[in-house]
């Protein structure tokens, strides 16, 4: 694992700029799902009528705008060149109509397939709008099947992934499931910076992207990751049947989840976080320690977390390819061993 600074021992969420318009960036080799996982974040659950959306597209008439037509969000099309080069001016040009006529907390930056991440991030860290906006993550999708022509496609393939502040290896049913463990492995070992989740059709829960407030619901459940309808090889660890009888062969995604009242030890914890394997990419909810109570988002390899004002109990929810569920759950048990040795 990474060598994160362990959150628990300062203070848990940095507040700061809170005022600025947040941009996500998604890129990504032509074909790879991009336009998918737009859909599918403007098909969310999650209010998004302070988002509005910038979709870029290479040729001259644009397409996917088209797809996205009917979504709540406004939507701005770039067509005829790349913003990250010959269309810089217009995306400035345009962040600027965006900023003074919408006034959004949330711009969703769809790049073309050949377009550089990099020069995209200069752009938006332009001192005429680093003051009002600010870059959260720059969102990468990476065809599984690519990988291993990764030397055979081009210095910006690597670059859209070096710059990626999340990758989704998507298409994962398209090849072997021996292959998906290799891939994640080696693209981990490759760019360890960045977390990477496995997907099938761009399918992630909005907590992938940025930290929710969740509700103060006693039944966080750990199915809101991949709604089954999405996923119809999806796994549930209690019966380890698939809800449907069709879609591709199954891949061994689990889901299950941990409860407790007493508290967790946060030193242990935080180990627990840094030795979980790449296939256990997702979990979410709130852990309990001795003196409070905290919010977590992991995602891919990387935490982020926040104040929690609710119960006081430990709620997790994870998922995750071929994971030994009754290992990671006595793990976290001897983290409520080692919280009670010290009182």
């Amino acid at each position: 694992m990474g060598t994160e600074r362990n959150p628990l021992m300062a203070n848990s969420a940095d507040q700061s700029d809170v005022e600025k318009v947040k941009i996500f960036v998604i890129a990504g080799f032509l074909g790879a799902g991009k336009t998918t996982l737009l859909k599918n974040i403007l098909g969310w659950e999650t209010d998004l009528s302070d988002t509005v959306v910038i979709v870029n597209e290479f040729g001259d008439v644009g397409i996917d705008g088209s797809l996205l037509k009917g979504a709540r969000s406004g939507i701005f099309e770039l067509a005829g060149g790349c913003i990250c080069c010959t269309m810089q001016a217009d995306l400035k040009q345009t962040l600027q109509k965006i900023l003074n006529a919408y006034k959004p907390q949330r711009i969703l930056i769809e790049a073309t397939g050949v377009a550089d991440p990099k020069a995209i991030k200069e752009t938006i860290q332009n001192r005429e709008f680093r003051h009002r906006m600010e870059l959260d993550k720059v969102i990468t999708v990476l065809e599984a099947d690519f990988w291993k022509i990764r030397q055979d496609m081009g210095a910006f393939f690597l670059n859209q992934l070096w710059e990626a502040d999340l990758i989704l290896l998507n298409k994962i049913d398209t090849v072997e499931e021996r292959e998906i463990h290799q891939v994640l492995k080696e693209v981990h070992e490759t760019i360890p910076q960045s977390p990477v989740i496995p997907t099938v059709h761009c399918r992630l829960d909005p907590g992938s992207l940025w930290l929710e407030k969740y509700p103060n619901d006693p039944e966080l459940e750990a199915k809101e990751f991949f709604p089954a309808s999405n996923l119809p090889f999806m796994h549930n660890n209690e019966n380890q049947k698939p809800h449907h009888d069709h879609g591709p062969e199954n891949l061994g995604y689990v889901a299950f989840s941990f409860q407790e009242s007493d508290p967790l030890d946060e030193n242990c914890f935080w180990e627990f976080t840094q030795q979980l394997p790449w296939e256990l990419f997702r979990m979410k909810g709130w852990v309990r320690f001795p003196d409070r109570t905290l919010l977590i988002n992991y995602a891919g390899g990387k935490s982020e977390w926040g104040e929690w004002d609710g119960k006081g109990e430990t709620r997790l929810a994870f998922v995750g390819l071929r994971v030994d569920t009754e290992g990671t759950i006595e793990r976290l048990k001897h983290c409520i061993a080692r919280s009670q040795a010290h009182f």
